[in-house]
C-alpha cells in the first residue's frame, strides 16, 4: 500500500509540472509521450495491486492453532452439574459430590394395657442426620464416606472403596451392608414405611467391614463377600473376631411392563470369641422408643446361620413384595439350636400417574411425573403390609410380634418426602408385660419429614 501511494504522488506531481509549463511540453514531444506511457503503466500496476489487496481482505482468517489459544479460551478443567447437590467432574475420571439426608420422626405408641415404662407415648426424634461425600477416581475406582450425627454423636455409616473391573463386575472394600435382601439393601430414603420390617432389627442387620463382589448381567444379580463386624464394634483389642460369609442371588426379568424380582440369600457367621452372647429383639414399628416388646434376652451362642427369600412384582402404579428370613442361633453346650423367623408381605398403589422405581435389585428413587412447583402435586402412594417376627423356639421364649400396617407417602419432588404410618400390633408371649400379661395389643401412629441431596 505504501508503494501504491508513492506511485500516485509521483504521477500527480508529474502531471502538475507539465500543466504549469506548456512550453516545456511543446518543446519535447518525445519526452511527453514517454511520460504518458510511464503513467499508464503505473496506473495498470496500481489497479492490479488494488485487486490483490481486496482479495486478501475478503479471505477468512485461518483458525488459530491450539497452541495459540489462550488459557481463558480453553475447556474448563471441571464441569459442574446438579443432582440434589453439586456434582463436580474433572478430567481423567475424577468426580466429587456431597451427600446427606435429614429425617425427623414423630410417633405415638399406645398399648392396650398399662406398661411400666415412660418411654412410650408421643415422641419426636431426629431419626437420621447423615452427611458425607462420594465420587470417582481415575482407574475405575469409586468411594463413599458418610456419618450419622442424628444421635448426638458421629456414627460411621458407609465408608468404602469400589473398583469397577468391567461393566458387570464391581469390587467393594470397606464398611457396607452384607446382602440381607431386598428391603434391607433398599435405601431408607425409598422404603414404603418409616421403618423396615421388624425382623431386620431383631436379627441385627447392619453395615459391616468386609470385601465383596457384585456381578450384574441383564437379568441376573450375584453378590457375595466376607465380613467382620461393624466398624464401631471393631475396637482393635483383639476381642472381636467375628467373621461371616454372605451371598445373594436375584433373578430380575422384565416382561413387557412388568418387573419381576425373585431372590435368595444365605449367611453364615461365627463370633470366634471365647465366650459370646446372642440376643434378638425388635422395636414396635418405630425407632422413637428403646422399648422392645419382644426380646430373647442374652444366651450363650458362638454363631448364627440364616437364609432369606424375597420377591417383587412391579407394574405401572401397582407393586407387591414379600420377604421372609430364618435365623438359627448356634448355642453352646447341650441346648438345641433355636430357629427364629420374620418377614413381611406388602401391596402398594400410586394415586398419581407414577410408579415404583426399581434398579439393580433394589427399589430406587421416585421421580414424580408432575412435581410440585411445576404445575403438579407430586407423587402420592398408599401401602398396606403384614409384618411379623417370631423369637420363640426350643428353650428360648422371646415372643411374637405381628403388625398390620398402612402408610401414605407424598413425594412432592424427588428429593423431598413426607410419610404417615399406622400400625396395629398383636403381641404373644411378649418379654415386656402389659397389665401383667404377655399377650396384648398396641397402636402406633408415626410421621416423617425427609429431605436428601
Amino acid at each position: 500500500m505504501k508503494f501504491a501511494r508513492k506511485l500516485l504522488l509521483g504521477s500527480a506531481a508529474t502531471a502538475a509540472m507539465l500543466a504549469s509549463n506548456p512550453a516545456l511540453a511543446q518543446s519535447n514531444d518525445a519526452e511527453m509521450e514517454a511520460l504518458r506511457a510511464e503513467v499508464a503503466a503505473l496506473k495498470a500496476q496500481l489497479a492490479e495491486l488494488s485487486a490483490k489487496v481486496e482479495k486478501v481482505a475478503a479471505t477468512p482468517a485461518p483458525a488459530p492453532s491450539p497452541v495459540a489459544v489462550s488459557a481463558a479460551e480453553k475447556k474448563p478443567a471441571a464441569e459442574i452439574s446438579w443432582k440434589g447437590s453439586p456434582e463436580i467432574k474433572g478430567e481423567g475420571g475424577w468426580s466429587f459430590k456431597p451427600r446427606g439426608r435429614l429425617q425427623i420422626d414423630a410417633a405415638s405408641i399406645n398399648p392396650s394395657d398399662t406398661i411400666a415404662t415412660n418411654s412410650l407415648g408421643s415422641t419426636v426424634r431426629v431419626r437420621r442426620a447423615q452427611f458425607g461425600m462420594d465420587g470417582t477416581i481415575p482407574g475405575g475406582f469409586g468411594y463413599r464416606v458418610e456419618a450419622d450425627i442424628g444421635s448426638g454423636s458421629a456414627e460411621l455409616t458407609d465408608m468404602y472403596l469400589t473398583y469397577k473391573a468391567n461393566k458387570e463386575l464391581t469390587i467393594t472394600l470397606g464398611q457396607h451392608k452384607p446382602f440381607w435382601g431386598l428391603e434391607e439393601l433398599t435405601s431408607d430414603l425409598f422404603t414404603s414405611f418409616n421403618e423396615r420390617a421388624a425382623y431386620h432389627g431383631a436379627f441385627g442387620f447392619e453395615r459391616r467391614v468386609g470385601l465383596s463382589a457384585t456381578y450384574v448381567a441383564k437379568n441376573l444379580l450375584l453378590q457375595g463377600g466376607i465380613f467382620a463386624d461393624n466398624a464401631a464394634d471393631l475396637n482393635g483389642d483383639g476381642t472381636n473376631n467375628s467373621r461371616s460369609f454372605d451371598g445373594r442371588i436375584v433373578f430380575m426379568p422384565k416382561m413387557g411392563n412388568t418387573q419381576l424380582h425373585l431372590g435368595a440369600s444365605g449367611h453364615s457367621r461365627r463370633f470366634n470369641d471365647f465366650s459370646s452372647t446372642a440376643r434378638y429383639r425388635a422395636r414396635p414399628f418405630t425407632r422413637t422408643t428403646d422399648t422392645r416388646f419382644v426380646d430373647t434376652r442374652g444366651f450363650l451362642a458362638n454363631g448364627e446361620d440364616s437364609f432369606g427369600l424375597e420377591a417383587l412384582v412391579n407394574n405401572g402404579r401397582f407393586h407387591a413384595s414379600a420377604e421372609s428370613h430364618w435365623l438359627t442361633a448356634k448355642r453352646i453346650g447341650a441346648f438345641a439350636d433355636p430357629t427364629f423367623n420374620g418377614g413381611y408381605a406388602e401391596v402398594g398403589y400410586f394415586l398419581t400417574k407414577d410408579s415404583l422405581a426399581y434398579k439393580g435389585g433394589v427399589v430406587d428413587r421416585t421421580k414424580p411425573a408432575n412435581p410440585l412447583g411445576k404445575g403438579g402435586m407430586g407423587a402420592w402412594q398408599i401401602n398396606a403390609r403384614y409384618d411379623w417376627v417370631d423369637l420363640s423356639d426350643e428353650a428360648v421364649t422371646g415372643g411374637k410380634q405381628q403388625i398390620y400396617g398402612l402408610s401414605l407417602v407424598w413425594t412432592p419432588t424427588e428429593y423431598v418426602r413426607f410419610m404417615a404410618n399406622y400400625g396395629h400390633l398383636e403381641l404373644t408371649d411378649a418379654a415386656v408385660l402389659a397389665g401383667g400379661s404377655g399377650d396384648y395389643s398396641a397402636d402406633v401412629v408415626g410421621m416423617r419429614a425427609q429431605i436428601d441431596f
